[in-house]
Order: C-alpha cells, then structure tokens, then sequence
C-alpha cells in the first residue's frame, strides 16, 4: 500500500485535538440518535447497567455524563490507535486514519453490543436488536465527524 505520509503535530497536541473531536463527534451523534427509533436508549442502557434499573427508568443525568464520557474518551482513543497505526504502517496518511476510523468503528460496536446490551435490564430481544442497531448508526454518525475533525485538526497544527 503506497500512501502519501502527511504532516502532524506532537502527541501532546494531538490528544487536546481528540478531546475537542471526542465532544464534537458526541454532539453529532446525539443528532443522529435523536432521529432513530430507540433515540437516547443506548445512554440509558449504560445508566441503567450501572444502577442495575430499566434503561427507560435510568437516571438521565447519569446517562448524560457517561454518554460525554465516553464520547471524549473514545476521541483520545482514536488518537492513540492513530498513533499506534502510524507505528505499524510508517506514519501519519489518509489511509492511516481511515482504517484507524474503521477499526475504532467496529470496536465502538462491539463492545456496546456484547458488555452493556446484554447486561441492560428489562429490554426484549426486540427492543435490544433496535438498540443495537440504532448505536451502530449512531456509532457511523460519531466517527464521520470525529475522523475528519481530528485529521484536519491536526494538519491545521502541524
């Protein structure tokens, strides 16, 4: 794979980068949840796995905070796959983000569906496959505004 390396900043630029991207990118998906059938289910899953309570009967501050949590922690993660994928394939590219992005994705998805979906208290076979879905959406929504945001960002700053 011939890919054209680009300019990026130091580490300790980069991980602010992917904290304003992780809160972004969350924002946008609240967008895109807002507009699906289990809308704000996926938070409330979470709040409610914690407080062992039914996702509909969750806190919703509680699932508010874990949802922003989650939203930055996974913009630093993103940041640090990059750097890992970087290592292995010798440096920063479009490629490199790209399957950074890809790989992210379907670790977004996976652990959603496997540690806290299952866990949820109360939810149908039904409405756990809606939910599912809808995050897998949702995830798709988070990570087409976190990737380029943090990309650019960080060819603004190299």
């Amino acid at each position: 794979m011939v890919t054209e390396t680009v300019a990026v900043p130091q580490p300790v630029v980069r991980f602010p980068i992917g904290l304003v991207g992780g809160v972004l990118a969350t924002l946008a998906m609240d967008f895109v949840m807002a507009r699906l059938p289990e809308g704000t289910t996926p938070p409330s899953v979470a709040a409610g796995v914690l407080t062992e309570t039914h996702p509909d009967d969750a806190a919703h501050r509680l699932a508010t905070v874990a949802h922003y949590l989650a939203g930055v922690g996974t913009g630093l993660l993103f940041v640090w796959l990059s750097l890992a994928t970087e290592l292995v394939f010798a440096g920063p590219s479009l490629a490199t983000a790209a399957l950074t992005g890809g790989v992210l994705y379907v670790l977004m998805v996976g652990f959603f569906v496997v540690v806290p979906l299952p866990r949820a208290p109360g939810l149908s076979a039904d409405r756990r496959r809606t939910t599912g879905r809808d995050w897998a959406l949702s995830a798709a929504g988070y990570l087409l505004v976190l990737v380029p945001v943090v990309t650019l960002g960080n060819q603004l700053l190299a």
